[in-house]
């Protein structure tokens, strides 16, 4: 056994994924910090585990789409699901170069609790700095989220409303444009 090194520390490899700060959602709060990261961190497992769909909810999510982009987008006809929320996102973030962030600034954000709900509303920009000239990157207006405690105590949204506030496209514009 002399001289085989079996039992000497290796140097530590790089990782090869980049650390996320995604935090278990002990708060309501907690959901809407780990939404805005996810997008930052263009990372679409935690972006979906801010949305309710897990077996210890009794709840499934709901996205309710601006007006304008149902006018505008037929695959909002039928119902929005966490699948099509992991296509979108995906397509956007191929088409991003990987050192560049998505950002979302929420502004005007009230909470209201009622029973075991919590009810967010905020005014939203969102930057989707991609690289196809032909679609906007800027895209903002109002989201209206309901976030719920699971059986494990983690919350979530299981509602999200999206309203046009402006000539500016809407996030649903987005989702309707990339899907």
């Amino acid at each position: 056994m002399i001289g085989c090194e079996l039992f000497t520390a290796r140097d530590p490899e790089p990782p090869v994924e980049p650390r996320s700060t995604f935090q278990p959602a002990l708060s309501s709060d907690i959901v809407l910090t780990n939404l805005v990261h996810s997008l930052s961190e263009k990372n679409t497992q935690n972006y979906l585990a801010c949305l309710t769909g897990n077996s210890f909810q009794k709840l499934n999510y709901t996205f309710v789409p601006s007006a304008e982009a149902i006018s505008k987008f037929p695959i909002f006809l039928e119902e929005w699901s966490l699948l099509n929320e992991e296509q979108y996102l995906n397509n956007i973030i191929a088409k991003i170069p990987e050192e560049t962030p998505i950002t979302l600034s929420l502004q005007d954000t009230v909470r209201t609790i009622q029973g075991d709900s919590v009810f967010y509303s905020a005014r939203y920009i969102l930057t989707v700095p991609h690289n196809d000239v032909n679609k906007p990157t800027s895209f903002q207006g109002e989201l209206k989220f309901k976030l719920i405690r699971d059986a494990q105590n983690f919350w979530s949204i299981f509602f999200w409303q999206d309203i046009k506030t402006s000539a500016t496209p809407s996030w649903s514009e987005l989702k309707g444009v990339f899907y």
